[in-house]
């Protein structure tokens, strides 16, 4: 039989991105703007904001 481990292992790291960012589609205001707020959302440290303008944009409501 095996000795047991003795020793705590190094931590799983599991990837936080499930999917990419939705990408805006050219030329769209409503598509736009809140790109433009998740980049700056992101640049500030505010992953709330930026995963509600990816739930956003993936349910625009034109349908592209």
């Amino acid at each position: 039989m095996t000795e047991p481990t003795r020793y705590s292992a190094p931590p799983v790291e599991l990837s936080l991105l499930a999917e990419p960012d939705p990408e805006p589609v050219e030329g769209c205001a409503g598509c736009t703007e809140p790109a433009a707020v998740r980049d700056r959302a992101r640049a500030g440290g505010d992953m709330t904001t930026v995963s509600d303008c990816n739930v956003f944009l993936r349910r625009h409501p034109q349908g592209h």
